[in-house]
């Protein structure tokens, strides 16, 4: 399992619960605690401390999508002339469809995640992207299924 970095004071088992947690959040505290090879008591504890710290800052559930279990989603790619990115991030904000939008390093400036409900609205949305002032460029490619979705 990947290290969490979160805090360098937290030790293995504080790493190891964490990550078990990210995986399932309901994890009864006795199946945490023997998954971690230690009493119940010590994680019971241990996890107290992570919360009362702000380590640990919530537990959530998954929704799944409102949206029609058809609808397409899609990944785009954007380059822009940074002069315009407030503009751009403004008028990228705007857009229903965009549902996530990510500063990215490398050869495009921005990610914008869209989900529409169908190839025409999605090719429509690019056309409007591709037309706001300042974007240079887009890549964009539709996603086809999910494989793994966890909680950030």
């Amino acid at each position: 399992m990947a290290e969490t970095t979160l805090n360098p004071n937290l030790d293995a088992l504080d790493h190891r619960m964490i990550e078990l947690l990210k995986v399932n959040a309901r994890l009864p505290i006795v199946n945490l605690a023997k998954a971690l090879g230690c009493a119940r008591s010590t994680a019971q504890m241990r996890l107290k401390a992570l919360e009362d710290a702000g380590v640990i800052t919530g537990y959530t559930i998954g929704v799944g999508s409102t949206r029609a279990p058809n609808a397409i989603r899609a990944m785009v790619l954007i380059s822009m002339e940074s002069q315009n990115e407030p503009d751009v991030v403004r008028a990228l904000a705007r857009r229903h469809e965009i549902t996530k939008l990510y500063s990215v390093s490398g050869r495009y400036d921005l990610c914008a995640m869209l989900m529409t409900e169908s190839t025409q609205e999605l090719d429509a949305v690019l056309d409007k992207i591709r037309l706001i002032k300042g974007v240079v460029d887009t890549f964009s490619t539709i996603l086809l299924s999910t494989k793994l979705d966890r909680p950030e």
